[in-house]
């Protein structure tokens, strides 16, 4: 016989486990009836179930009574008025931006789709320029780029010690980078750390980019859930934009709008002149096409309909709020049981930061422990979905990390 010359795939190694997507896996695979999940980045109730808002359930109502609705291809740009209705709420009705028509906005697969966009983009007009992410991050930032090919870096951002922002550190960094890099940013609620810039702090950040002439690109995953205010969640942001600093925006409605499945989101970058707009979405229409032909529709249909009937807008953000309102109510039980059982150490961040995560600062092989002894499952960096904790499993969390604060 001869040697058989075909590709049988043998030699592929088995890939790790995604570290966010591995822990799930774990957690589903566990018979133990005290288990708890707080690793994953979705919006829990207070009996720790999915929840699908009311406007979104009465939204799809709405959608199967339109006669007229198709299920055609979008362009590969997406749903023109969806994207400016998403404009709008990025950069707020009165921006001089929008009214100038110098925004370049695409539909995208979510924020993970419009953060690849962006790579792809930056990849062919910004051959060799380095995009620099806070350390920590949202891990999927970094393999995005490294898919794309993209060159990335790091900046300062947490300090352990005080286990809040490391400013000086950050601004350095920035300051350091060379003139002309990309600035990745967390718009609201930092992702692990729930620690965000103040507004000073923001006016500090934005000095050093405009001197250095950086391209800010920030992430909006959570407007909305950070303060349960779309437009105090967008202030950072808007500040940039409205300074003239050159953006990237991937935004998100997975979180905020409870799309997680529906793999909503846009790409948004500014640019000089309406002229410029339109050959920056020719070109995203192209890579759009190479990637995935054309973006879902069902979901931002949803999103589209939510945001253009006052009604059910307005039952959005009152869903939103009572989202945000039940995430702080269960920062302020945790600290309180921690309190209370007297746990070494200050755990005063854990009600200062905010957003869906809280970065405990407990170590990886106490987080080990939570995972392996307790059940408890979380991020070996510490990070702690603050929707997975209930009224129900509070006591039993606190009790965990009591323990392996104390003994390892």
């Amino acid at each position: 016989m001869g040697m058989r010359s075909y590709m049988t795939w043998n030699e592929v190694p088995a890939a790790p486990l995604d570290p966010i997507l591995g822990v799930n896996q774990k957690f589903q695979a566990d018979t133990s009836a005290e288990k708890v999940n707080v690793s994953i980045g979705a919006y829990r109730t207070d009996e720790g179930k999915p929840m699908v808002l009311s406007c979104v359930k009465k939204a799809e109502a709405l959608l199967l009574e339109q006669s007229d609705l198709n299920k055609e291809y979008l362009p590969q740009r997406g749903d023109a008025t969806y994207v400016q209705l998403c404009q709008k709420m990025l950069f707020g009705e009165k921006s001089k931006l929008l009214a100038s028509g110098v925004v370049a906005t695409a539909q995208t697969l979510s924020g993970t789709g419009a953060l690849r966009l962006g790579a792809e983009f930056m990849k062919k007009f910004a051959k060799g320029k380095t995009v620099y992410i806070s350390n920590p991050t949202w891990g999927t930032h970094n393999s995005i780029m490294t898919q794309a090919g993209v060159p990335f870096s790091h900046y300062r951002y947490w300090n352990a010690a005080g286990r809040d922002l490391d400013l000086a550190g950050m601004l350095e960094d920035i300051e350091a980078a060379p003139e002309g890099s990309v600035i990745m940013l967390h718009a609201a609620a930092h992702n692990p750390t729930g620690v965000d810039p103040t507004a000073e702090q923001w006016g500090e950040i934005m000095t050093v980019c405009k001197a250095k002439k950086h391209v800010c690109w920030f992430d909006s995953a959570y407007q909305g859930f950070a303060t349960g205010d779309l437009d105090i969640d967008a202030t950072a942001m808007r500040a940039f934009a409205d300074e003239g600093l050159p953006l990237f925006v991937s935004q998100s409605f997975a979180k905020n709008f409870g799309l997680y499945g529906e793999r909503v989101g846009t790409f948004s970058i500014t640019c000089d002149t309406p002229e410029a707009v339109k050959a920056v979405m020719s070109q995203l229409d192209i890579i759009i096409r190479n990637l995935y032909s054309n973006p879902p529709k069902h979901g931002a249909n949803i999103v589209k309909t939510v945001l253009s009937d006052p009604a059910l807008y307005q039952e959005w953000r009152d869903e939103l709020k009572a989202m945000s309102l039940r995430i702080q109510d269960m920062r302020t039980a945790l600290y309180d049981e921690l309190t209370s059982l007297g746990t070494p150490g200050s755990w005063t961040h854990i009600t200062s930061q905010i957003g869906m995560f809280s970065f405990t600062g407990l170590s990886p092989e106490q987080c080990t422990q939570m995972v392996e002894k307790h059940h408890v499952y979380m991020l070996n960096n510490g990070r702690v979905s603050m929707a997975g904790v209930t009224s129900k499993n509070v006591k039993y969390i606190a009790k965990a990390i009591d323990d392996v604060v104390r003994n390892f």
